[in-house]
């Protein structure tokens, strides 16, 4: 039987995560970054810039069964959000040319939603139009869904994991962010991230179907002061709220029914679980 293939373009992090099980599961894994020497030995490289027109154009030949989209942007500015999702998105399509893979999945983020008011969301709920680096994301989301290819778009909140995050970092320093206004955060640790993507790419080759979008989040939307007083209890540090102020002013409460319907199940369900095996692995 013929192994199953993927490109993984922007094959990063979240990428190598992906790639590395579905490999243990029999796949041929492509990935593409602009230094394909630190990608695992198994992986077969390509080195391209996919913010660089007519980089991508190799794909076609390749003709794999799957695409995995991991973009990010080039910097914070939203020139650097239209580069790295909206033009990244122009190249990897015009590289496809006619061929169509089985399908292509695009990693995307709860940062493309409208709610500012601590409601919840879910892939059906209105999206921003105020944000010019979530509509830099929402172009991309667009072009793909609109074109002739069978997609898919995953819309990630808050990914963690790290041992030496930001959050954790800044926490064992003490700064903490304020009890008010209340602000809900989302997230996901990285390993779900990766595991919702090989379950809805090994689903689908196994016959199931695909939702045009899935939010991919834990069961657990909570306070952001909430987390971080906890994981200060947890780290033993004694912190004072108020010493950070968030620069996002993100505050929803994210759905993931429609990934829970899809037979995943999360391995860290909430920020409790999850940050417990990140300090584990901190030491």
């Amino acid at each position: 039987m013929k192994r199953k293939s993927v490109l993984i373009v922007g094959c990063g992090d979240l990428g190598e995560r992906s790639g590395r099980r579905l490999l243990a599961c029999g796949w041929a894994v492509s990935g593409v970054r602009r230094d394909p020497t630190r990608l695992p030995a198994d992986f077969t490289g390509f080195a391209a810039d996919y913010t660089v027109a007519g980089s991508l154009d190799f794909a076609a030949g390749l003709r794999p069964d799957y695409v995995l989209a991991t973009f990010n942007p080039v910097d914070r500015s939203p020139a650097g959000y239209r580069s790295g999702y909206t033009d990244a998105m122009a190249n990897l399509l015009a590289g496809l040319g006619s061929y169509l893979p089985r399908a292509i999945v695009m990693v995307s983020s709860t940062r493309v939603f409208a709610q500012d008011c601590g409601g919840w969301v879910d892939e059906d709920s209105a999206l921003t139009t105020s944000d010019p680096r979530a509509q830099a994301i929402i172009e991309a989301e667009r072009a793909l869904l609109e074109s002739a290819h069978r997609a898919c778009v995953v819309r990630l909140a808050g990914i963690y994991g790290a041992p030496q995050g930001r959050l954790l970092s800044r926490i064992a320093r003490g700064q903490l962010c304020s009890s008010q206004p209340r602000r809900y955060s989302n997230r996901i640790h990285r390993d779900d991230c990766a595991g919702f993507l090989v379950h809805l790419l090994q689903r689908d080759a196994a016959g199931g179907s695909l939702a045009p979008l899935y939010i991919g989040v834990d069961d657990c939307p909570a306070e952001q002061f909430e987390v971080e007083s906890w994981l200060a209890r947890e780290l033993g540090v004694t912190a004072q709220p108020g010493q950070y102020a968030p620069a996002s002013a993100a505050h929803k409460r994210c759905s993931n029914r429609r990934l829970r319907d899809t037979g995943y199940d999360l391995r860290y369900p909430d920020y409790r679980s999850g940050y417990r095996a990140v300090l584990r692995e901190r030491g």
